[in-house]
């Protein structure tokens, strides 16, 4: 499909883009709200841009928003009178680069793909380069940004091998889109193969590793864990977390839950959907289950008499985390492709995953080669990984110290992928010292 028609569909489509927004909007209203920004104009309310030529960072919604943090928050320190600007898709993205950063970034939502509201988007913010995270590649944003004179680098790139076979099936395409990157970052050797099969010029693929392992816990998440520890009764309380579930994961991890209460009596589950969403029907979910429910966006404490927290909140899953003896990240026992498992074994918290992690297919399989992951295929399977986890200390120091080995031998992605981007970040000082 040559990218004038694809732009001819999307015009077309638009009407139903916004009604899809609107409709979203029920249940989270925030997608009601700043639709002149998907369309590349000014915020309500604003004038003239408010930086010079910013390095424009896109992240399509949190996962990619937090994988970049370690990135954003270098560049921050080593280039202080550098403007960045941050652009997400989705308002959970929105409220966690304003939760991070505040002030200290500029935010908008990115362009929709259509030509026109990229190039008032490009026109208005006058970036010096666009840094896109892992792999969200947009025809009509790349090619102008290219006819700008933009350089673009894929951030943390990932393609699992499904990906990379879709790309290859749209042909021309693809080697437009790909034409266009000045230079890819990958997590992994395999996404660098991939990359390089797709018509990525050899010396235009760099293998850095993955921004994820040089994460840093801030003091204060594991302050606001230890009060909560207080505050709930839970040090001697087995608690477990379960990260980022999709739908028809609940049912699996409430199913293991029961099983663990048999032995654990007084086990907590803190159950933590991926998208918000889904906060009610997951709570529907545990009451019609018998479940003990606390609700975090209710305030109340988790009593001895609690069996599930449902942390239907954002931005604490780290907190959540530092409170388990155990944690399963989902997307992994339905074919969602998992999510990012190096955040509980960098609070040094034996982790388990599903086996759909396609997304993540390298680093787990690094992890589990490790001993350091261990893949659950079902309910039952969960429920004896805990019951073991739990029940045999010195199986869970191991796993957890091979864990932050693995973090500890691959940090470095952050300063290589800075090291790409010196080149175009121009007369910025860089801090000294």
């Amino acid at each position: 499909m040559p990218r004038w028609l694809y732009s001819t569909i999307l015009r077309l489509l638009a009407p139903f883009v916004f009604l899809r927004l609107w409709l979203r909007g029920r249940q989270a209203p925030a997608y009601r709200l700043r639709w002149r920004e998907r369309l590349g104009l000014a915020p309500a309310g604003a004038s003239a841009p408010v930086a010079v030529r910013p390095l424009w960072l896109h992240a399509v919604s949190v996962g990619e928003t937090l994988a970049a943090r370690p990135l954003v928050d270098a560049l921050r320190r080593q280039y202080p009178a550098l403007p960045l600007l941050i652009t997400t898709m989705t308002p959970t993205g929105s409220e966690r680069v304003r939760a991070i950063w505040g002030d200290e970034v500029l935010h908008v939502y990115a362009p929709y793909d259509f030509p026109g509201a990229v190039r008032r988007f490009l026109t208005r913010w006058q970036p010096r380069a666009l840094v896109i995270m892992e792999t969200e590649l947009w025809p009509n944003m790349l090619a102008e940004s290219r006819r700008q004179g933009l350089p673009v680098m894929l951030a943390n790139a990932r393609l699992s091998e499904r990906s990379a076979r879709g790309y290859g099936r749209l042909g021309a395409v693809t080697r437009e889109l790909t034409g266009n990157l000045s230079v890819v970052a990958a997590q992994d050797e395999p996404t660098a193969a991939r990359f390089r099969g797709l018509g990525v010029a050899l010396e235009r693929v760099v293998r850095t590793g993955s921004l994820k392992f040089d994460i840093e816990v801030p003091d204060a998440v594991l302050e606001q864990a230890a009060r909560w520890r207080v505050a709930w009764a839970l040090h001697a309380r087995p608690v477990w977390v379960a990260a980022s579930t999709h739908g028809g994961e609940d049912e699996q991890v409430l199913a293991a839950h029961r099983a663990l209460l048999a032995d654990h009596p007084d086990a907590l589950l803190i159950l933590v959907p991926r998208h918000p969403e889904r906060f009610d029907d997951v709570a529907r979910q545990v009451v019609a289950g018998g479940f003990a429910l606390v609700r975090r966006s209710d305030g109340g404490p988790v009593a001895a008499d609690t069996q599930v927290l449902l942390g239907d909140s954002m931005g604490e899953l780290l907190c959540w985390l530092a409170l388990a003896r155990v944690a399963f990240v989902g997307g992994s026992l339905v074919p969602t492709g998992g999510h990012n498992v190096l955040e509980p074994l960098a609070l040094g918290v034996p982790t388990l995953t599903g086996p759909h992690f396609f997304n993540f297919e390298a680093i787990n399989q690094e992890l589990l080669d490790a001993g350091a992951l261990a893949v659950v295929d079902d309910a039952a399977a969960l429920a004896r990984a805990l019951a073991a986890l739990l029940d045999d200390p010195a199986l869970a120091q191991a796993r957890r110290e091979a864990g932050l080995r693995m973090l500890a031998a691959n940090r470095g992605a952050v300063a290589r992928q800075l090291d790409l981007l010196r080149p175009w970040l121009g007369s910025v000082p860089e801090r000294q010292g």
